[in-house]
Order: structure tokens, then C-alpha cells, then sequence
């Protein structure tokens, strides 16, 4: 079986060859519809970075169990796999298709049979819009501190590494903060929410920026763009669309990288490495702003539910 940082390694090795994929499928219509499954709707780009994933571990990584957005199902590849490996290709897939804004590549590997709390290494890879010209990475693994950080010159190749700071403010004044409210569905119930907790917390200026992919409100918390961020539409508006493990995967990075990730009720997140469970989370770029609005966010969202 392969170690924590061998399986750090392919899994950056993945997110060099999807974000390859990306790039070489530019002159595509990304936002045509190519399917659904029991997860979400499959877009062209994903079409394509799904396609190949199963050939890429049958020739790069060929003892895992693989589960993917694009899978209608766990797929083994070799006859005796020893991990798990879920990955989601794109997330991000309406913003990079618009070229509004870059999607990630997020992969997770944990022992087989694990959850999202055993994941022992992760990886992030930034999927750029046609004018970037440099992409970053991200990965560690659950057995040394820190966070491997990569930009990489997309027209050489050239890698440099480079130190991702959360922010160390104590409050959300002035700062980026938001309730993940994206579609019609809970919007004006997520709105509510999230201005009471910034009521309770005698924010008067906290700015709002919606980056419609999980990966992206980890990286922005990561590096120090964000402070806060709250994903509670599973709570709000149940069957709509939402967040899912394989959105979540690479989460040990805000918390190497010295963030807070949680459930809304402030426990450590954890779900089964599956398709379909909606998951709730929060994100904190560090320990005070966790101890500060966890037990306010908790006893808001308490009343609420009891209501």
C-alpha cells in the first residue's frame, strides 16, 4: 500500500492531467448539457474530464476504489483495491464555462471503506478560465503540518511554491463573509440567517462574494481572502441542490493550512465518501474567528430548526 505522501503525489499528478484536459478542450461549448446523474447535471467539460479517469488510474494508481461525480456508481480499478479516492473533476463547472471565474479539481484519498474524517491526503488544482496565465496547487497530507502550495506558469510549465496565509482577523468587519445562497431555493431563509448572525455579531461592513464552488471558498479561506463561510443549504432547502462529499474532499487543507472546518453545530465534519449525501459545513480562517461565531451560528440555527 502506498503511503500518505505517495498518494499526495498522484493525486497532484491527477490534477495536472485534468486541468490539461480543461485547457486542451477550450475551443468546446462547455455548457452544453451532456447528461445527469443521481449527484448533479453533467455539463460538456465534465463529460470530458470524467471520461478519462478511469484510464488514468487503471495506468497511474491501479489499487483504488474510485468514487467520482461523473460514476453512477463506486468503480474498482485493479483486483484488490486498498483505498478510496474520491474525486470531483471540475467543481466550479458554471463559472469556468463562462469564463467568469476558475473552477478546481479536488481528489481525496483515504483507506478503503473510510470517511470523509480518514482522509489522509488531499489535493486542490486550480482549473483556469482562457486568460490566466498561472494555476495553482494545493495538497498535504494528514501526517505533517503545513500545506504544499504550487503556482504553475502555464505557458512553461515553470513551478514555484509559495506560503498560503488565512487571515488572522478576530472579527468579520470589513472583511469577506457569506452564507452560501446560490440558486431560488432557501434563498430568503439563508438571507434571514445570515443577517441575523451578522446582527449578533455587530457586523456593520462585511462584504459578500459568491464563489459558486466549494474548492473555491476553501482556497479563498486558505489564502487569506475570505474569513468566514457557511454552506447550510441541506438545513434550509431539502432536496435542492447542494453541497456533496466529493465537494468537500479536500478540507484538511483549510485546516493545515490553519482554518476551521465544522459542521454547523461546530463538531468536525465527516460524511461517507459517496455521490448523493448533502452535506452542511462551515469554514473559519482561524481558531478565534471559530470560537467566536460557532456557538452564535449553533444557537441561531437551533431556533430556527426548533421553529
Amino acid at each position: 500500500m502506498l503511503s500518505a505522501e505517495e498518494a499526495r503525489r498522484l493525486l497532484c499528478r491527477l490534477g495536472d492531467h485534468i486541468r490539461e484536459q480543461v485547457r486542451g478542450a477550450a475551443g468546446i461549448d462547455m455548457a452544453a448539457v451532456a447528461g445527469a446523474t443521481a449527484a448533479d447535471t453533467i455539463y460538456a467539460i465534465d463529460q470530458i474530464t470524467d471520461d478519462g479517469l478511469l484510464a488514468w488510474f487503471d495506468q497511474h494508481w491501479p489499487d483504488v476504489r474510485i468514487v467520482s461525480e461523473g460514476l453512477d456508481r463506486p468503480v474498482d480499478v485493479g483486483s484488490s483495491p486498498s483505498w478510496t479516492v474520491i474525486v470531483d473533476t471540475v467543481d466550479g463547472t458554471r463559472g469556468l464555462m463562462y469564463g467568469k471565474r476558475p473552477a478546481w479539481s479536488l481528489a481525496a484519498a483515504a483507506p478503503l471503506g473510510g470517511t470523509l474524517a480518514d482522509v489522509v491526503a488531499a489535493a486542490m488544482t486550480e482549473l483556469p478560465i482562457p486568460k490566466q496565465g498561472a494555476a495553482d496547487q494545493l495538497s498535504a497530507t494528514g501526517a505533517s503540518p503545513g500545506v504544499t502550495a504550487e503556482r504553475i506558469d502555464l505557458s512553461t510549465g515553470a513551478r514555484r511554491t509559495f506560503r498560503p496565509k488565512p487571515s488572522a482577523a478576530t472579527d468579520l468587519e470589513h472583511g469577506f463573509a457569506s452564507f452560501a445562497k446560490f440558486f431560488p431555493p432557501g434563498k430568503p431563509r439563508l438571507a434571514q440567517l445570515e443577517s441575523e448572525l451578522f446582527a449578533r455579531l455587530g457586523c456593520r461592513h462585511v462584504f459578500d462574494d459568491q464563489y459558486l464552488s466549494s474548492g473555491g471558498q476553501m482556497y479563498e479561506l486558505i489564502t487569506g481572502h475570505d474569513r468566514f463561510v457557511a454552506d447550510l443549504r441541506p438545513l434550509v432547502a431539502a432536496g435542492a441542490l447542494a453541497c456533496h462529499p466529493y465537494d468537500l474532499c479536500a478540507a484538511m487543507l483549510v485546516q493545515r493550512a490553519g482554518g476551521v472546518v465544522t459542521d454547523p453545530w461546530g463538531r468536525p465534519l465527516d460524511a461517507p465518501l459517496d455521490t448523493t449525501t448533502p452535506v452542511a459545513w462551515v469554514g473559519y480562517a482561524n481558531h478565534s474567528l471559530a470560537e467566536t461565531i460557532g456557538p452564535q451560528l449553533a444557537e441561531i440555527l437551533g431556533a430556527y430548526l426548533d421553529g
